[in-house]
């Protein structure tokens, strides 16, 4: 079994594993680069393998680091079958068409500006992919796996498992002649507000596991819900607006039920909470359809008829007009809008017109990179750029960092904990993170490799023979990690 990472290795983003099993080729993933400009210019490189011969893919989960390149495949020559969950097929359509609007969203943006400065057309970079482009992928989806049941894909043996991550996320062991394999996709928090847990795997001879919190623990649940009520009542004394940037899938519908919980036991005051993200909205009616992933008291308030994700001060926005109209709203309010790292979308917009309000709150529960406007604002800046002006930061910022939905290091040696003696191959994870993963596994009884960036290595045999790359060290990073593909 061999294995080629051209995304997703020595990195937290872009996730793209080709296998070669034998005579036959899977794409595990196709995920969009995200991040600094030098990751993204990844995306426009061609691909470093001949996509017609590919047997198969198979998508682990919709996020957009693991689905976003599928249209540019198919835009350069795939045409066979792309295999996933329903919930995936279904969230993937969500994000793909959102990204396609984005691309070219912001491709006519810089095109006036372009214009404006005296560049000709050809100077700026067309969309990766446009929606019919979209389209194309979306037909070539095959919802067809199923959680704990066994499919013939490409000749080979596939079983999906629960990853807890997000909806539909799984998983997979395939089952070859050269050995069993664990493909991990992202794993999930095992004290997730919405989630339920893994499935424990079965034992094999090789896992490829995501390392992104492979150095830490997440905070305790219970801690990061007191933590999460006591920044909402102090907000609500303040009397002003209390923006909330969140990422669409996940983090959105577990914030909404959260709220839910915490207005409907009278712990924190029923204030008006507008949902000021459509693609949230939209991928909020698929949690009702696939209820059964989801923790037991949420599935219990699906099977009694009611919407778990609804406080009963609900706003759900629509347009950008009646977006805009918020800001006239007089009174406190809760505003959850996308996206999470405040690097564009409705947000922005919020931001603008309240983040120089000493009244304002400003509740971060996502990872905020350190060059992003959301990096600056937590860190302390005294005033942003933001939407051609400059901002003054007088809002008070809560930073809260137990709502993710990735696995920490207890719950990644939980899951290697019922696989047996499996050689573990290191991916979707910082150099640093990983090289301090690496003694954590040997102390356990258990060989690592580090898969490095596009280069094949033998999954059953010697690997990778130095183990890390070049210039990799034990030496523990400090400081937290980014949540990837959220």
């Amino acid at each position: 079994m061999q294995l080629q990472s051209f995304g997703a290795a020595c990195t937290v983003t872009g996730s793209m594993h080709l296998l070669t099993l034998g005579d036959r080729q899977l794409l595990i993933d196709c995920g969009l680069f995200q991040g600094n400009d030098e990751l993204e210019a990844r995306n426009r490189e061609p691909f470093s393998f001949d996509v017609t011969a590919l047997d198969g893919v198979i998508l682990t989960h919709a996020h957009l680091d693991h689905v976003g390149r599928l249209p540019l495949l198919v835009k350069r020559g795939y045409r066979g079958p792309v295999h996933c969950t329903a919930p995936t097929a279904a969230l993937t359509e969500t994000v793909l068409l959102d990204s396609a609007r984005l691309q070219v969203d912001g491709y006519r943006h810089d095109l006036r500006r372009a214009r404006r400065q005296g560049l000709a057309d050809d100077q700026v970079p067309p969309p990766l992919y446009e929606e019919e482009d979209v389209h194309r992928a979306l037909a070539l989806l095959r919802p067809s796996l199923t959680f704990g049941e066994t499919a013939g894909v490409a000749g080979v043996r596939v079983t999906p498992q629960r990853a807890g991550h997000i909806l539909g996320s799984a998983y997979l062991l395939l089952e070859t002649p050269d050995g069993r394999l664990l493909m991990s996709g992202d794993l999930g928090n095992r004290e997730s507000g919405l989630q339920l847990d893994f499935t424990p795997p079965p034992a094999v001879d090789a896992v490829v596991i995501e390392t992104t919190y492979a150095n830490r623990t997440h905070r305790p649940w219970p801690a990061t819900l007191g933590e999460f009520r006591d920044a909402l009542r102090e907000s609500v004394r303040q009397g002003g607006k209390i923006l909330i940037p969140s990422f669409a899938i996940e983090r959105t519908q577990t914030i909404l039920h959260t709220l839910k919980t915490l207005m409907d036991a009278g712990e924190v005051p029923r204030i008006p909470v507008f949902l000021d993200s459509p693609m949230a909205a939209r991928a909020t009616h698929e949690y009702f359809e696939y209820g059964d992933e989801l923790i037991p008291e949420v599935r219990a308030t699906l099977q009694a008829g009611e919407d778990p994700f609804r406080p009963s001060t609900l706003h759900v926005v629509p347009t950008s007009a009646e977006s805009q109209r918020i800001n006239r709203y007089d009174g406190p309010a809760i505003i959850l809008a996308g996206n999470g790292m405040m690097t564009g979308g409705r947000i922005q917009h919020h931001l603008k017109h309240h983040l120089w309000k000493p009244t304002t709150s400003l509740i971060v529960v996502s990872y905020q990179s350190p060059s992003s406007l959301g990096g600056r604002i937590v860190t302390g800046a005294d005033h942003v750029r933001l939407m051609g002006e400059d901002i003054a930061v007088r809002a008070r910022v809560h930073t809260i960092g137990g709502f993710s939905a990735h696995a920490d290091q207890d719950d990644l040696l939980a899951f290697l904990g019922t696989a047996g003696t499996p050689h573990v191959w290191l991916v979707h994870g910082e150099p640093d993170v990983m090289a301090a993963f690496l003694p954590v596994l040997e102390a356990r009884g258990l060989k690592g490799d580090i898969v490095p960036d596009r280069q094949p290595v033998n999954l059953t045999g010697p690997g990778f023979p130095q183990g890390r790359p070049p210039g990799f060290t034990d030496e523990a990073p400090t400081g937290p990690r980014p949540e990837a593909g959220e």
